[in-house]
């Protein structure tokens, strides 16, 4: 698909497509990057690469959904042989491009790809239709951006003691974070993290760091809970959002963005 066309495709669900210019330190290890940029009018779809990168790849519209705003999005690299899938749509407040992991052809594929397997079997108890699985608010989970809520079917007993007040949630990688109002983390193996270490070392690592680097021993480490189970009570706040809230505890599921190789491509988070 010529870029020309591409930019009709971006203009039919309402939004804008822009070809710039790399940012320096921003461009993707493949060439390329989609981010969300803003000007003047307002947010716009920013593809960003040099002309040789770009002409590497080949993108492809695979579905779109102009009433919901929606498109999905295929590029294909026929020197790494990659096949990289983005949905890109308004969720909202805001427009937003996500990697998608799998072999979505259509939006509605696209959106269940996104989904945990929890949540999907959550969908699956409660006889949701698609319409009705891919709202914000069903009988089986609430979602607010990247993140589901799946309520807790049965009676969870919590040591108050260990709620977590306005607690921030977040992927990592800039993103801003979602504030929730209760929070409880049990189970998960004990990391230290750090910005150069955003998804934390292990007891043993950190110890071997400090054999290797006795100065990071000063630095502002966090001592959290990679992979606890996660679950929220409460308001839940996001700039982006509609505040929603939890009268009961549920489990806290990030989406599967983070299983799409393409996701290396993406600048924008939030």
């Amino acid at each position: 698909m010529k870029l020309e066309h591409l930019e009709r495709a971006f203009e039919s669900i309402g939004a804008r497509l822009r070809v710039e210019a790399p940012v320096r330190g921003r461009n993707a290890t493949s060439g390329y990057s989609l981010d969300i940029g803003h000007d003047r009018h307002g947010q716009f779809f920013a593809l960003r690469g040099d002309e040789a990168s770009l002409a590497e790849v080949e993108f492809s519209l695979l579905n779109k959904q102009e009433d919901n705003r929606h498109l999905l999005l295929l590029v294909k690299n026929e020197a790494s042989k990659r096949k990289d899938r983005f949905l890109c749509g308004h969720d909202e407040r805001e427009w937003f491009v996500a990697a998608v992991p799998g072999t979505a052809s259509t939006v509605v594929q696209a959106k269940e790809a996104l989904k945990p397997a929890p949540v999907r079997e959550a969908q699956a108890r409660k006889s949701l239709n698609s319409r009705q699985a891919n709202t914000r608010h069903n009988a089986a989970f609430r979602r607010q951006g990247e993140w589901f809520f799946v309520p807790v079917e049965k009676q969870m007993v919590v040591d108050p003691k260990l709620i977590l007040r306005h607690e921030p949630i977040s992927r990592g990688g800039g993103s801003k974070p979602h504030l929730v109002e209760q929070l409880y983390r049990t189970g998960g193996e004990f990391v230290y993290v750090h910005q150069q270490y955003p998804r934390g070392l292990t007891q043993k690592q950190y110890e071997n760091l400090l054999l290797r680097h006795p100065a990071a021993k000063s630095w502002p480490w966090r001592q959290m809970r990679r992979n606890p189970g996660v679950y929220a009570r409460g308001a839940v706040r996001h700039p982006d959002h509609a505040t929603i809230v939890l009268h009961d505890w549920c489990r806290v599921l990030m989406n599967e963005e983070h299983l799409a190789p393409s996701r290396r491509n993406l600048v924008f988070l939030d």
